[in-house]
């Protein structure tokens, strides 16, 4: 196991000497006053208003936070060793080629010194080649297919976020432990990456952990952004299932709820959601109440009312007094990996004694442990590129006290116990049952 990074050691007095050190000696990496960092997320389009921009709200309150060193102790130390981060605030939008353009324009042109971001699974799997070539240490912050990481060990690539391998589980464990008589399940996920991975790893969950549950013959797989849904509703409604599996998110969450309620859709089914925790929040008293809804993490609808977590409660209270609205997953995503990079930022540079190389940071990232504002975050898999942490669900309701959407019956299962041992495939663990797997 291994030895969790206690930032605590961590003083600013080590960073200015380090910084101070690197000026007098002329180090390979020059002491500097500023970082130039690309954050990229959706800023047009339908991902843009559920999850790009809620992800640059939440990577903009953590960066101002940083630079003025007002983040809660102990990360109140002032700047990433010592500099302040412009960020340089990059739309997501247009498609794969489009955006290995712009992140070739990023590292050659514009020069930053690092990438964070990407919200989109095929975003993610067309970047990671591009910043291997370039070597520019790059973290995603959301992203969710496993394949990033067991296709294919990275260098500088880093994944804060879990996969849907932890995801899907956590649904299957759900499931089987709140509503164990539902033992025919479909499920409908946009035709990509992140569905396709989360129905598999869903169904094969199911399988291992209820034996007499039954997968439907023909779960739907709808174009991305397609938003119109009224042919598989028609499908979902006729199938036997009595629950129905969807990792949908952006504005394709929005689309099926509104579309599926006119139809009685959630009184026959029982609608499991992955990640569509933002459509509870547009949507408000109109998302169905009943739904089991999932956040990808301790975010968001889950633990906002959660007072007994301090870093939580200061970035809920400091996000809604900014923004006027609840933080939702994306905006807790983007600011954990901004902590992460400042986390590695100032460990690499009390460690080497001076202002730090990307070479440092990048071995300083390498199998981190950190608290965040989601709980904590063990770089554990992926040769300790890739997070594991606790992923919740909770049945939605609405609080009438607080006029807001809340959930109940909220269940959180640990990072051992919906994760593989790291080198062991996700498909393969699941097929041997879950050897080892701590719940």
């Amino acid at each position: 196991m291994r030895k969790q990074f206690t930032y605590k050691a961590l003083r600013s007095a080590a960073i200015a000497s380090a910084v101070a050190a690197a000026a007098m000696t002329g180090a390979t990496a020059q002491a500097k006053d500023t970082i130039k960092v690309g954050v990229v997320s959706f800023l047009t389009g339908p991902a843009a208003g559920p999850f790009g921009v809620p992800g640059k709200n939440g990577a903009e309150l953590i960066i101002d936070a940083i630079n003025k060193g007002e983040l809660p102790a102990p990360y109140n130390t002032k700047g990433f060793a010592g500099a302040t981060m412009d960020p340089v605030y990059t739309d997501e939008a247009g498609g794969n080629s489009k955006q290995v353009a712009e992140y070739r324009n990023l590292v050659e042109k514009q020069n930053v010194d690092a990438l964070i971001g990407y919200i989109s699974s095929g975003s993610c799997m067309a970047m990671a080649p591009v910043a291997e070539e370039l070597q520019k240490l790059t973290i995603m912050s959301v992203c969710g297919t496993p394949r990033l990481f067991e296709e294919k060990l990275r260098s500088v690539v880093f994944r804060t976020q879990g996969n849907a391998v932890g995801d899907s589980i956590a649904a299957a464990r759900y499931m089987t432990e709140m509503f164990p008589d539902l033992k025919t399940y479909t499920g409908i996920n946009q035709n990509y990456a992140w569905g396709q991975d989360s129905w598999k790893f869903y169904s094969l969950a199911m399988a291992k952990l209820d034996p007499a549950s039954k997968a439907s013959s023909n779960p739907q797989f709808p174009k991305i952004f397609s938003g119109q849904y009224s042919a598989e509703i028609s499908t979902l409604s006729l199938d036997k299932a009595k629950v129905v599996h969807s990792s949908f998110w952006d504005g394709d969450i929005e689309a099926f709820v509104l579309q599926a309620l006119v139809r009685g859709f959630f009184e026959d089914k029982k609608f499991v959601s992955v990640v569509g925790a933002s459509a509870v929040d547009s949507l408000g008293k109109k998302f169905p109440k009943g739904v089991v809804m999932g956040t990808r993490g301790p975010y968001g609808l889950l633990t906002r009312f959660d007072r007994s977590r301090p870093l939580n409660n200061w970035f809920v209270d400091s996000y809604k007094a900014r923004y006027g609205v609840y933080p939702t997953g994306p905006s807790y995503q983007y600011a954990k990996a901004v902590l992460y990079y400042k986390l590695g930022m100032d460990k690499a540079a009390a460690m080497a004694g001076k202002f730090p190389t990307q070479d440092e940071v990048v071995a300083a990232l390498k199998g981190m442990e950190f608290e965040s504002f989601g709980g904590s975050v063990k770089m554990a898999l992926g040769g300790g590129h890739q997070a594991i942490h606790e992923v919740g669900y909770g049945i939605t309701t609405w609080d009438k006290e607080k006029k807001a959407p809340s959930a109940t019956d909220v269940k959180f299962y640990s990072a051992e116990c919906i994760n593989p041992p790291e080198g062991t495939l996700a498909a393969d663990w699941l097929e041997q049952g879950m050897p080892g797997a701590k719940c």
